[in-house]
């Protein structure tokens, strides 16, 4: 007997505890529902429709031209009136929409009320899900809607891209409105954009009465404002049947698009519950991840770095080659001796440091050295620019002592001359 009340306690804290743990979960008796997330909702879907893990409604997964519906689980009786009227009723609920490239989205969403959950026989695509390219417009369709479009289609007569519209049977709207919403304090309209993924709140209400209906659009966060985005006169009981369900549809075209329900709730004969917007789920995160602080701090310094760097071995390279730069003239083909390269006269005399002078006269100055590869001992005139010997003297040397051989006169071995005027001559060393 203990065991079984403990059994019996112990469910009904598990039951007190899912409630608690999920408030989203809250449909209650048989005229309203409210939902704030859908985790653990047993909707009916159908398409690529979902609800994600952490409750999000996604009626669309990104693929390219396919559809998706979500509607409530339980039909509503909308013939129970004395008069065979469709009752009052109103809706709220909390979308996004996101479009890898917002200005050509792709198409819309839709909130409907239909006499059928059964969509099957519709298309994607600028169908939204709730017709086809026969039965658009037929009176048997039965549905009334509420489009969200993110597409202009002149098939249907759609005034732009970005517009909010009420469909009765099908796609061509008995009035529309671009997307915003009317400023209570000053009246003014403020435009909104649907693809911007910004999370965005909509109230629709049908009064039995008047048979008048209201759209009002907003960005979440702010009460619903005083005057309708969009309105119209339609007597629905001429649409909808004793019994339909409540839900949205969505499609997608050539364009990467994914539409999102975040909280939906509906009520009939009274408004719809409030949404508790503090218990929404969050949207997933689209398009490039952001950069980390620091990759943005350091990756400017490295790229600057990595620039001065680079810069600093270029001119190091162009200073070493202006360094050794040579000129070569016609006459050094047919008379002169061996050439010898700038750089391996500055590697033998060590760069003409002081401590390899031999001595210095009118013409230059005159260094000792040692060639690396042959090891040879050379004496080294520098003769420089602004020396009083010419160009004339210069080539008259080389080619007249270049040719000369004796055992008393040291040999003249080669010359180098350098782009900057300064010209050497080589001699091999006296033995000693």
């Amino acid at each position: 007997m203990l065991v079984s009340e403990m059994n019996h306690l112990s469910l009904l804290l598990h039951l007190i505890f899912f409630i608690v743990l999920n408030p989203s979960v809250l449909s209650t008796s048989q005229d309203q529902f409210v939902y704030s997330g859908f985790t653990g909702v047993n909707l009916t879907l159908d398409g690529v429709a979902t609800v994600t893990p952490n409750g999000l409604l996604e009626l669309t997964n990104g693929t390219t031209l396919l559809k998706g519906h979500a509607f409530h689980p339980t039909p509503f009786h909308f013939g129970e009136t004395s008069n065979g009227t469709v009752p009052s009723f109103s809706v709220s609920y909390v979308f996004a929409i996101y479009c890898a490239v917002p200005v050509i989205c792709g198409h819309g969403m839709a909130f409907l009320v239909a006499a059928s959950n059964n969509f099957s026989n519709t298309m994607p695509t600028q169908y939204l899900g709730l017709t086809n390219d026969h039965n658009n417009g037929k009176a048997t369709n039965h549905f009334f809607a509420v489009e969200l479009d993110t597409s202009q289609n002149d098939e249907f007569k759609d005034i732009n891209n970005n517009h909010v519209g009420i469909d009765i049977n099908g796609l061509n709207s008995v009035n529309s409105s671009k997307a915003g919403y009317y400023d209570d304090s000053d009246g003014n309209l403020h435009n909104l954009t649907l693809t911007s993924y910004k999370m965005m709140q909509v109230w629709v209400e049908y009064n039995r009465d008047s048979t008048h209906i209201d759209v009002t659009l907003a960005p979440l966060y702010m009460a619903k404002p005083i005057k309708p985005i969009l309105s119209t006169t339609y007597n629905l009981s001429r649409v909808l049947t004793d019994m339909v369900y409540v839900g949205f549809s969505a499609s997608t075209g050539t364009i990467i698009s994914q539409q999102y329900v975040l909280g939906w709730s509906f009520g009939v004969n009274r408004p719809a519950p409030t949404i508790d917007i503090t218990k929404l789920p969050k949207l997933p995160r689209q398009g490039p991840k952001p950069r980390s602080k620091v990759l943005e701090i350091v990756l400017p310094i490295g790229t600057a770095a990595f620039v001065i760097f680079v810069g600093a071995i270029v001119v190091l390279f162009v200073r070493r080659r202006l360094r050794y730069t040579e000129l070569r003239e016609n006459w050094e083909v047919e008379f002169g001796p061996h050439r010898f390269s700038y750089k391996d006269l500055v590697h033998a005399t060590k760069g003409f440091k002081s401590e390899n002078l031999l001595g210095a006269g009118g013409f230059g100055r005159v260094y000792k050295g040692v060639l690396q590869v042959s090891k040879l001992e050379i004496a080294v005139k520098r003769i420089s620019h602004d020396s009083k010997q010419g160009m004339k003297e210069f080539v008259a040397e080389v080619v007249s002592i270049g040719r000369l051989q004796h055992r008393n006169l040291v040999k003249l071995h080669g010359y180098c001359r350098r782009k900057d005027h300064q010209r050497h001559c080589i001699r091999l060393a006296l033995p000693p």
